[in-house]
């Protein structure tokens, strides 16, 4: 979907600016089609072409699955538009590479000291930022309070969260209700290798583990295939082993690489949680609408256990970066920080349900304020408990290796020996990239 042209937007009684003073600033999106965020967007380009004579920001959506792919062929032959979507942590290599350009010295300081500090260390990479997003995202544990309640459990809370011991006992009991095909539903039918690495690197963390060391970000063997996350990769095999999580993923090989497939299809009548039959869900704030729809008052958020090192919990989500072959890249900066104003981030977040990237705009937020059904998020945020994806060129490698490695394990692989091919495929990454050296 396009955004609507100058002509599109001024009234016939409008003095319209001349057709060659106006410039076009091209955009490049990710689709969206369950959230609806496609549609805020483009209705953010139309007030801005509306609103600012001399520019017009056009948006081409692209394909989900395609989007990086044609993101990196773009940039390699010197084709990216002035602005584009990137999923936080793959911003690294497009930076490293010399495709972006940094953008704080366009914007103004009164918005980023307003920005949440997840946001501004998501987008800056060797100390200079490189993107903004309208939102962060949230990690935790959904329930439903009312299996949880016939389980007789204790409701966590951020200062006396589940131990791994009482999360594990609580699974036990959740998987033993009448009617219930598991105690948790992991998110694993999403199909979605990204979404492994995000939701399921806060449980290496949790044990004292990480996807690679992040002192230099140089090598993941020793961190990734360490015993501490060994071991947590371990208790994450058995509660699949347990049956009390489902698994919906197989990992198969097609000419001699590794792909995730699903076992059952990603649609929501195969939510086990939103149809009552798994009393909690290891999913983001993205499901909200769904399980509010589906659950009612039943819905509750819970923080994520505490495996032994305190409650780590994921971060991150798409930005806005300005290509470096971008003509004119004040022009691309000033619609990005219109996106960034108050007024479009609450439009945005009230669709999408997803954390607002500006305290002023989360302090009176319906959802995350003082009040709000989604506050633990925004306390997750504040008490530094999120912990970003590694800030790295290598990370698009890290998120392949790691997931591929979650799904063998899931499927009852040997934790040892698929921990250690990836953090070996990750290293052999950074080997052939010399580390990684400054352009």
């Amino acid at each position: 979907m396009l955004a609507l042209s100058v002509g599109d937007v001024y009234s016939a009684n409008e003095k319209r600016p001349a057709e060659a003073a106006v410039k076009t600033i091209n955009l490049w999106t990710h689709s969206d089609v369950t959230i609806g965020e496609h549609t805020v967007l483009d209705a953010s380009a139309a007030r801005y072409n509306a609103g600012r004579h001399g520019y017009r920001i056009e948006i081409q959506m692209l394909g989900e699955a395609v989007y990086d792919n044609q993101v990196n062929i773009a940039a390699a032959n010197g084709s990216l538009p002035c602005l584009l979507e990137a999923d936080g942590p793959f911003l690294y290599s497009l930076a490293w590479r010399g495709y972006l350009q940094p953008i704080g010295q366009f914007l103004p300081k009164s918005l980023l000291d307003d920005v949440l500090p997840s946001i501004l260390a998501q987008g800056r990479y060797e100390g200079r930022l490189y993107s903004l997003g309208q939102f962060d995202s949230g990690l935790a544990l959904w329930g439903n309070r009312r299996l949880l309640d016939k389980a007789g459990v204790r409701i966590p809370t951020l200062q006396a969260p589940w131990t791994l011991a009482e999360f594990e006992q609580v699974l036990d009991k959740l998987s033993k209700l009448p009617g219930a095909v598991a105690a948790i539903e992991m998110g694993t039918n999403t199909g979605s290798s990204e979404f492994f690495s995000y939701a399921f690197s806060p449980i290496l963390q949790g044990f004292g583990g990480d996807l690679i060391e992040r002192s230099h970000y140089r090598s993941a063997k020793g961190m990734l295939d360490g015993p501490q996350s060994v071991l947590a990769m371990t208790h994450f095999q058995q509660w699949f082993k347990k049956g009390w999580g489902k698994q919906d993923v197989v990992l198969t090989e097609v000419n001699g690489q590794r792909k995730v497939v699903l076992s059952r299809f990603d649609q929501p009548t195969s939510d086990y949680f939103a149809n009552g039959r798994a009393a909690l869900s290891w999913q983001g704030h993205w499901q909200y609408r769904w399980y509010s729809q589906k659950l009612g008052k039943d819905l509750t958020l819970l923080p994520m256990p505490d495996f032994g090192q305190g409650i780590k919990t994921g971060m991150g989500s798409w930005s806005f970066a300005v290509s470096s072959t971008c003509s004119d890249p004040a022009a691309a900066a000033d619609f990005l920080g219109f996106l960034m104003s108050v007024q479009e981030i609450k439009r945005m977040t009230d669709v999408n349900g997803a954390v607002p990237a500006r305290r002023s705009v989360l302090a009176k937020s319906p959802l995350y304020g003082e009040r709000g059904p989604l506050r633990l998020y925004t306390q997750q945020i504040n008490a530094g408990l999120t912990v970003p994806r590694p800030q790295t060129p290598a990370y698009g490698m890290i998120s392949e290796a790691f997931s591929n490695a979650a799904v063998a394990i899931i499927a009852g692989a040997e934790v040892q020996t698929e921990l250690s091919r990836a953090a070996a495929l990750i290293d052999r990454d950074i080997a052939e990239n010399l580390g990684y050296p400054e352009y």
